[in-house]
């Protein structure tokens, strides 16, 4: 049995003797003078040591001067006019305080329900672009990716208003259409998560149709043609090619899925307030008001660390 981007795949015998003969010329060209003639080029490094150095500065500056910064407050009591060394008290605090394990059991929910759900949407409507002309796909790309560069308080009126409990809440209008009461979707502990949750499914997957279709046309046309060859069904392609060639992909998608879903603030802050009964209180909202709400910075700092 083939392989299809290292993964076993019986669509594979004639891409992969295509792929040897590539393979052999390829090696022919980079042996012999022509590799020893590039070996021996040498030019100017300095320009790349000052795009490090670039690149250094802005890394002390924006990422570790303020954890930093943060490490040394946790074990402060800190005020603008003088801050009191406390020890790992502000720590012990944020492991007893059990709105800190309620918002971490949130940020979790609401990751598990999101990121694999938008994954599967992006790569679905991925799918369905992926065979159109170029300008119908540049058209919907345009249209997936807009609330990627939308205003984030912009995007929030709009999803209030289709929240809204009165009557003007276009939701609860489709569902009035068949007989179902109106819903308080963001005053109500039961349903504020899920508000939030479709909130992401419908609006937050732009990036990663971009990404997928970009991968999708790294794919070698060669494994199609050889699956044709043996009948592959639509379905077949899918199982068998698209899905082993895009799981590095996937994979990273998924894994800056997650550490977004963990670092959610905006949505919370601006459609629920982490209410109600903070049933929507995440971890980046609840250090943001233990910060600039109730000015305990320390055990702020220490709740960002943890």
């Amino acid at each position: 049995m083939g392989k299809v981007c290292g993964y076993p795949n019986r669509f594979f015998t004639l891409a992969k003797r295509s792929l040897d003969t590539m393979a052999q010329l390829a090696k022919m060209r980079t042996t012999g003078p022509t590799k020893r003639k590039m070996l021996r080029i040498k030019g100017d490094t300095s320009w790349a040591y000052a795009f490090i150095a670039v690149a250094l500065v802005v890394y002390a500056v924006f990422t570790a001067y303020p954890v930093i910064s943060a490490l040394i407050i946790s074990f402060q009591e800190y005020k603008p006019l003088g801050s009191q060394f406390v020890g790992w008290e502000n720590y012990a605090n944020t492991f007893t305080d059990s709105l800190f394990w309620k918002s971490i059991k949130n940020t979790i929910v609401y990751t598990v329900l999101t990121v694999p759900v938008s994954l599967f949407l992006s790569f679905v409507i991925a799918i369905m672009i992926h065979p159109l002309r170029k300008g119908m796909q540049t058209t919907f790309k345009a249209i997936y990716y807009l609330p990627a560069v939308a205003s984030g308080v912009a995007l929030s009126v709009v999803w209030l208003w289709i929240f809204d409990p009165m009557t003007s809440g276009i939701l609860n209008q489709l569902l009035g259409l068949f007989g179902i009461t109106n819903q308080n979707w963001l005053g109500s502990s039961s349903t504020a998560m899920f508000s939030l949750v479709l909130m992401a499914w419908l609006s937050s997957h732009g990036t990663s149709i971009i990404i997928y279709l970009a991968a999708l046309l790294g794919i070698d046309h060669s494994y199609y043609e050889a699956a044709e060859l043996d009948g592959a069904s639509f379905l077949q392609k899918i199982w068998y090619i698209v899905i082993p060639c895009l799981k590095p992909t996937t994979l990273f998608l998924l894994v800056t899925g997650v550490i977004g879903s963990f670092q959610v603030f905006q949505n919370a802050y601006l459609m629920t307030g982490g209410g109600p009964d903070n049933a929507t209180t995440m971890v980046g909202l609840l250090i943001f008001n233990n910060a600039f709400k109730y000015f305990e910075f320390g055990e702020a700092a220490a709740q960002s660390l943890i």
